[in-house]
């Protein structure tokens, strides 16, 4: 089973910003706050996966865990 796979059985197709906190081990208002505000790399990549339904923020299952993929990729190198 790949992180694709483990993420839609446990999240669904899009996660809330409480469910990419719990994933991240981060608190829900310091990864808010970390990705309205931040410049850094990750913070980009993560908010290219956000979409909006309503006044609703959600991030894409499939681009997060394609993050989380590359991320470990490139530490095993």
């Amino acid at each position: 089973m790949n992180t694709f796979d483990m993420l839609i059985q446990q999240f669904g197709p899009l996660l809330t910003l409480r469910d990419l906190s719990s994933l991240l081990q981060r608190s829900p208002d310091g990864l808010r706050i970390s990705l309205s505000s931040s410049r850094e790399v990750w913070a980009t990549q993560i908010n290219s996966t956000k979409i909006r339904i309503g006044r609703r923020v959600y991030f894409r299952t499939a681009g997060i865990a394609e993050l989380i993929d590359q991320e470990f990729a490139t530490k095993q190198i």
